[in-house]
């Protein structure tokens, strides 16, 4: 029997592609098992336990940017975080450290390499992460999503992504997904989301343009996060909610989304096949934008910049676009191109390599 040590957290983008590697090696190795590391502040301190797994908790550890106490305090506070990883490691005679960035990534990277346990990193960005960075100096066995993410001898293996995604049918759900919305079964749909935390002026740029969308005989799912708020723009065939637990569906339902270019969403909206209008977040290191380069440069998406989002916008470009038969089809081949939905399959790969190789 093989136990797992599953390392990361704080953002979806590190939840989830640990949870879809858990998934995986649960139906595969039944016998397994599987401890989760993460803190009690992030999404998997929720998500990891409603999943059925194990979560132990570490201590949140921000790495110190600038000379002040916290910087004092870090190298006593991330060598406490160190051990506590080494004893687990040692109680559940843990065979492989797999780590997706975030908090808990950096101390269980540390402990499996003093324990001369394999590490697997995974990083889900174009732009890496200062855990992973730090923490690929010392393994051989380095995995990202995005080709070009400067991670020397990284094999490119996609992201890991949710069953439900992976094995979607959207011609086959289409009709049954828009009812499930309350959407017209036989009406061109445009998806509109921001994330779990919304996006304001994505949100503002497309609702303000209501009337428009619906004038042109489209129908709008508009999933618009809970932490930004819009206001119902009260248009029969816009449909405003709060969250959507069935992203399944959602994307089955729509024929284009205009979206945020987190790692997660673009993985599955190229993956799927589904043309795109990517809006980079504009707050943070930048990575979202280079999320989006490979797919757009592919042709399968559109970039445009949160100021972009203007009723003029919606009229010129986006109507048209939503519009035009050809255009979409083509992008949908050019985006399935660009994209790949076996990342966790390849990801698992590569865990079995590392707790195989020689010398571990």
């Amino acid at each position: 029997m093989t136990n797992y040590l599953l390392a990361g957290g704080g953002t979806a983008g590190h939840v989830n592609p640990l949870l879809a590697l858990a998934d995986l090696i649960r139906r595969e190795e039944p016998e397994a098992g599987i401890v989760v590391l993460g803190t009690r502040e992030g999404l998997e301190a929720r998500l990891v336990p409603e999943r059925g797994y194990e979560l132990v908790h570490i201590e949140r550890l921000p790495f110190p940017r600038r000379p002040d106490l916290a910087a004092v305090r870090f190298p006593a506070r991330f060598a406490r975080a160190v051990t506590q990883v080494r004893r687990l490691i040692r109680a559940r005679d843990i065979d492989v450290v797999v780590g997706f960035g975030g908090y808990a990534a950096a101390p269980a990277y540390r402990a499996g390499a003093r324990e001369r346990v394999p590490v697997v990193i995974h990083e889900a960005n174009a732009k890496p992460g200062m855990a992973n960075r730090w923490g690929a100096r010392s393994t051989p066995h380095v995995a990202v999503t995005f080709a070009g993410t400067p991670m020397p001898g990284a094999r490119v293996t996609g992201m890991p992504l949710r069953p439900e995604i992976t094995g979607l049918d959207r011609d086959a759900l289409r009709a049954d997904a828009r009812r499930h919305f309350g959407l017209d079964p036989e009406r061109r749909t445009l998806l509109v989301t921001g994330g779990s935390l919304g996006a304001r002026a994505l949100n503002r740029g497309i609702s303000g343009s209501a009337r428009a969308l619906i004038d042109a005989g489209v129908q709008v799912l508009h999933v618009w996060g809970g932490l930004t708020e819009l206001e119902d723009p009260g248009v029969p065939g816009y449909v405003v909610t709060p969250y959507c637990d069935r992203m399944d569906l959602a994307f089955a339902a729509c024929d284009l989304a205009v979206s945020r270019a987190g790692s997660t969403t673009v993985s599955e909206l190229s993956g799927l096949g589904i043309p795109a209008v990517l809006v980079p977040y504009a707050v943070g290191n930048g990575e979202q934008r280079f999320n989006a380069a490979g797919v757009v440069g592919a042709g399968g998406a559109l970039l445009v910049d949160d100021g972009e989002l203007t009723p003029e916008w919606v009229r010129d470009e986006l109507l048209p676009l939503l519009t035009d038969d050809a255009r979409l089809e083509e992008m949908s081949r050019r985006a399935r191109g660009a994209g790949r939905l076996d990342g966790t399959e390849r990801l698992f790969d590569l865990v079995r390599e590392a707790i195989d190789a020689p010398g571990t």
